[in-house]
C-alpha cells in the first residue's frame, strides 16, 4: 500500500563546500533514488529556507516518477542557522507534516521531532559525539547527547549506516536489538576508473606522479600524523619517489600533522591542496597508486569505498566500520602503529601484481555498496514503521 512520507532534508545544500558532503551527500542519494525505489509512494520534502527546489535532484526514468508524488516545502525561517534548524525542527516541522497528511517521517540525521504526529524513523549515521566528544563544543555535545538518547526511544526503526554503528547504539542506548537495523550507503556514479588512468589524472590535476593519497579533515581521529611518520619510513627504507596528498580541510588540532610533516623533514614530499570540492575528488583517486585511510573511528568510511570504486587499492584501519566496507579487498592495520602501516604500505608500493589485484577486488567491492538498495531498505523501513504503529495492541 502506497505511503505519504515526510523527510527532513534540512541539510541538502548545493554549495561547493564542506556543507555539501557526508549528511549532504547522503540525503541527495536517498531522495533521487527514492522515485524508482517506490514508485508508488508520496513524499513531502521539508527543506532550508535557502534551497529553490529539487527539480536538479531527478534524471532519466526517476523524473517522471517524481513529478506530481515529490513537494517541496521550503522553510519560512533561516533554518541554515543551526539554532534557527533545531528550533523547527522540534516546534515547526510536526505541524508541518500533520498538514502535509504524512505517515512517516524519517529524519536522516540523529534526531527526530519530539513530538512528531506519525511514526518516525532516524537514521544514525555515527556516535563521534560520545566517543570523542572533545571535538564538540559543550553545547552541541549536550543537545547531541540528549536528543539522539530521546530520539532512539521516540522512534520506531533507527537505521545505522554499519553494523559498528548498530552495535555502539545498542551499547549507549538500553533499545532493543530489533529496532535497529543496518543500511549501507551507496558509492556514487562518479567514482569510476578513468580511461586515461593515472597520469591523465594527475595531468588534468596539475601534481607530479607517483602519489600515496588520504582523502578527508586534518584532525587527531583520523590519525594523518600517523600517516605521516610511516610514509616517511617508507621514502627512507624503500627510496620511493612518491608523494604523499593529504586531501581535505583543516579540523581541531591539526598543527601536529604540520608537526609530524616537519619533524621527518619531508618538506616537497607533501602535497596539502586543502578542502576539494566532491566534483574533483575522483580525479585525486584516479591519480594515487595507494590511498590510505588511518582513522581510528568511522560510522561507515566514504573514502575507501570511493577509491576502491575508483580503481585504487586501500590500505585502511582495523577498526570500527572501516573492515566492514573494505572487506577483503584492503589491507587493514592497528590504526596507531605507524611501523605496521609503513610495511602496509611498502608491500603495495612494491609489489605490482599485490597492487594490480587489490584494484580488481576493489572494484568488486565497491560494487556491492548501491544507493538503489539503500533506498529500497528505507522504503521498506518506512512501510515497518507504518505496519508497527498501526499494528492493534494485544488484549490483557
Amino acid at each position: 500500500m502506497p505511503l505519504h512520507v515526510a523527510f527532513n532534508a534540512q541539510k541538502l545544500f548545493t554549495s561547493h563546500d564542506y556543507r555539501n558532503a557526508g549528511i549532504s551527500k547522503y540525503i541527495r542519494q536517498l531522495l533521487s533514488h527514492l522515485p524508482l525505489a517506490d514508485p508508488a509512494g508520496r513524499y513531502t520534502i521539508f527543506t532550508h529556507n535557502e534551497m529553490a527546489g529539487l527539480d536538479w535532484l531527478w534524471s532519466g526514468p526517476a523524473a517522471p516518477l517524481a513529478h506530481g508524488r515529490f513537494t517541496v516545502r521550503r522553510a519560512r525561517l533561516p533554518t541554515t542557522s543551526p539554532p534557527v534548524r533545531i528550533f523547527w525542527e522540534q516546534s515547526l516541522l510536526p505541524l508541518e507534516a500533520a498538514r502535509a497528511g504524512a505517515q512517516v517521517l524519517h529524519s536522516p540525521l540523529n534526531v527526530v521531532p519530539l513530538a512528531a504526529p506519525c511514526p518516525t524513523v532516524v537514521t544514525i549515521h555515527d556516535l563521534t559525539f560520545l566517543l570523542f566528544p572533545d571535538r564538540f563544543s559543550r553545547a552541541k555535545r549536550t543537545y547531541l547527547r540528549l536528543f539522539t538518547a530521546l530520539t532512539v526511544h521516540r522512534a520506531c526503526l533507527v537505521l545505522a549506516d554499519s553494523e559498528s554503528t548498530r552495535r555502539d547504539i545498542l551499547r549507549f542506548f538500553r533499545i532493543p536489538a530489533s529496532k535497529v537495523r543496518v543500511v549501507y550507503p551507496g558509492v556514487d556514479p562518479e567514482f569510476v576508473p578513468l580511461a586515461g588512468g593515472r597520469a591523465e589524472a594527475a595531468a588534468r590535476l596539475g601534481v607530479p606522479q607517483p602519489l600515496v593519497l588520504y582523502v578527508g579533515t586534518l584532525e587527531p581521529r583520523k590519525n594523518v600524523d600517523t600517516l605521516v611518520r610511516a610514509f616517511a619510513r617508507v621514502r627512507r627504507r624503500a627510496g620511493l619517489p612518491h608523494r604523499l596528498a593529504l586531501v581535505g580541510g583543516k579540523g581541531w588540532m591539526y598543527e601536529q600533522i604540520f608537526r609530524a610533516i616537519e619533524d621527518e623533514a619531508l618538506g616537497d614530499a607533501v602535497v596539502l591542496p586543502g578542502y576539494v570540492p566532491g566534483d574533483r575528488l575522483p580525479l585525486w583517486y584516479n591519480a594515487a597508486d595507494l590511498f590510505v585511510y588511518p582513522s581510528q573511528y568511522e560510522g561507515f568510511g566514504f573514502p575507501p569505498l570511493e577509491a576502491m570504486a575508483c580503481g585504487t587499492p586501500v590500505i585502511t584501519s582495523t577498526t570500527s566500520s572501516l573492515p566492514e566496507v573494505v572487506g577483503d579487498a584492503g589491507i587493514t592495520v592497528q590504526p596507531n602503529d605507524v611501523e605496521a602501516l609503513a610495511t602496509a604500505m611498502e608491500r603495495v608500493l612494491m609489489n605490482p601484481a599485490l597492487a594490480q589485484e587489490m584494484r580488481a577486488r576493489g572494484l568488486i567491492r565497491a560494487s556491492s555498496f548501491s544507493w538503489m538498495a539503500t533506498a529500497r531498505e528505507c522504503v521498506r523501513a518506512y512501510h515497518d514503521a507504518a505496519a508497527q504503529h498501526a499494528a492493534p495492541v494485544p488484549a490483557v
